[in-house]
């Protein structure tokens, strides 16, 4: 039998091999040499680049400016935030050595003489060392508030690792912001946390739910985590963006202080928030199909890809004259505040194979234009967001002039697939048994809404995480920052509850 989609298997015979095959049939990434590492290729870096240049606009707009701090950071630093050290110690990479030297056996080997007289840490976060660079920096309320974001690798050496999702070494802005009051960084916190919110949905079309961690998901050091939450299609769940509240414990721990208004000696109150290139996965896992990746309009690198269908040398010259300057054309009108990104495929491929590795790459609206469509001044159209084979002529004028309005479309349309996908898989459930059936496939007598996020109450004991944990590894994934107050019962162990959180399996 043939094969009915581009992608084996498809999501619902095997879900997480499912995201692997699509992540290398859109040739995005492919793993490194290095264990746990990988390599992003042009078109998934393009996507990086893309979300990069939106979120850089976006910090810059709340007043930050980025910088740049060391990829290492001396161990000491790390110790002196007792959390931190613990939160990280498990994950760390360490350099003990500056110089290699032939081994008795002509294998490279440390040299003994080159042992360094302390370790380096290959940074899995910033707070430290960028702490210890406002120490020097910040001396007077003047100073203040003082915002910076970096964008940079990290590294946390990881068992399991996935394309994009979790990999030893992977690609992320930190931001580290500093304040005269506790307001001051609380309001930054929430601000940010926003940020990363409308990114999500208005850029990437990814519907997401916006929270704070229980403490024991909390950021190793923080005093309050926030963190944007998202349903994937197999209603897993995957934090998408975190913005840490993290009080005055790392200034008391650097020793960053600063003269108020009053001439008194203060500790300044720090933030910090960071989003990887796990978003990369989070867009495929939210939209992809069994053909591939679907790439919302405002983050795929080319809007729009022409295909010249040239079935004869002699009309070679009059196709790809016309889809030239078509492309000039659409790139002369604006989609999302920027030009339409826009590419014609002119390689020596058969046409059919063209069209299906665009296809894989998801990119939102494919022409097919030949001599036909040139004589009736038309192009011949497929949208990413419908079925491969649903396409259609469109006069050249029409389609030129409503290119903006279709791609928003497309956006639009997918993000509202995304949000009706997650609203479907999330229920109310207030009885122990409910939610066992709930994440037990086996046991539901209902299977069609096995899954998804659980609205649930919770106590506030950790020992209950630590049950639904073991029993069925499910964890708490934000208690909702709209989540009203409700008196009811846990869920687990039937003790008094202030309101529902969101409990799920996830990545």
């Amino acid at each position: 039998m043939a094969q009915k989609h581009a992608i084996s298997p498809t999501r619902e015979e095997n879900y997480p091999e499912w995201y692997q095959q699509v992540v290398r049939a859109a040739d995005m990434a492919e793993n490194s040499p290095v264990r746990g590492c990988m390599v992003i290729k042009p078109w998934g870096y393009a996507v990086w680049e893309n979300i990069q240049k939106n979120l850089d606009a976006r910090f810059k707009a709340t007043g930050h400016v980025n910088a740049y701090f060391p990829l290492f950071v001396p161990l000491s630093f790390l110790q002196r935030e007792a959390r931190h050290v613990e939160g990280f110690a498990k994950e760390c990479a360490v350099v003990t050595h500056h110089r290699l030297e032939a081994g008795p056996d002509g294998e490279l080997v440390p040299a003994p003489s080159a042992k360094l007289d302390e370790p380096l840490i290959v940074r899995p976060t910033s707070e430290t060392i960028i702490g210890e660079m406002f120490a020097k920096w910040i001396q007077s309320y003047r100073d203040l508030p003082l915002l910076l974001n970096q964008w940079c690798n990290i590294v946390r050496w990881e068992m399991r690792t996935r394309l994009f999702l979790r990999t030893t070494e992977f690609l992320w802005q930190e931001g580290h912001t500093a304040h005269a009051t506790r307001q001051e960084a609380l309001e930054e916190t929430d601000r940010m946390l926003g940020v990363y919110a409308d990114f999500a949905q208005d850029f990437l079309g990814v519907p997401v739910i916006k929270g704070v961690k229980t403490p024991s998901e909390r950021f190793p050091g923080a005093v309050d985590t926030y963190a944007i939450e998202a349903m994937m299609q197999d209603r897993k769940a995957l934090q998408a963006g975190t913005s840490h509240f993290l009080g005055q414990n790392f200034s008391k721990a650097v020793g960053i202080r600063f003269l108020d208004d009053s001439g008194s000696e203060q500790h300044v109150w720090t933030t910090s928030w960071g989003m990887t290139t796990r978003m990369v996965g989070a867009m495929i896992m939210t939209h992809g199909d069994d053909d591939g990746v679907v790439l919302p309009p405002c983050v795929a690198p080319s809007q729009v890809v022409i295909l010249p269908v040239i079935h004869k040398d002699e009309v070679r010259s009059q196709v790809m004259e016309y889809c030239q300057s078509l492309a000039r054309e659409l790139a002369e009108q604006s989609f999302a505040g920027q030009p339409v990104r826009v590419e014609v495929d002119s390689r020596d491929l058969r046409g059919g194979e063209k069209t299906w590795s665009w296809i894989k790459k998801g990119v939102p609206v494919r022409l097919e234009i030949g001599p036909r469509d040139i004589a009736q001044d038309s192009v011949f159209m497929g949208r990413r967001d419908k079925g491969p084979r649903e396409k259609k002529g469109v006069p050249r004028s029409e389609f030129v002039g409503g290119i903006s309005e279709l791609l928003q479309e497309i956006q639009q349309g997918l993000f509202d697939r995304a949000r009706k996908l997650r609203d479907t898989h999330s229920h109310k459930i207030d009885s122990r048994q409910e939610f066992y059936d709930f994440f037990t496939p086996k046991s539901r007598k209902r299977p069609e809404i096995h899954g998804g996020f659980a609205y649930a109450h919770w106590s506030g004991d950790r020992s209950e995480e630590e049950t639904a944990k073991s029993d069925l590894g499910v964890t708490i994934r934000c208690i909702p920052l709209d989540s009203p107050e409700e008196d009811g019962k846990c869920v687990l162990s039937g003790k008094p509850s202030p309101k529902r959180v969101i409990w799920a399996k996830a990545y």
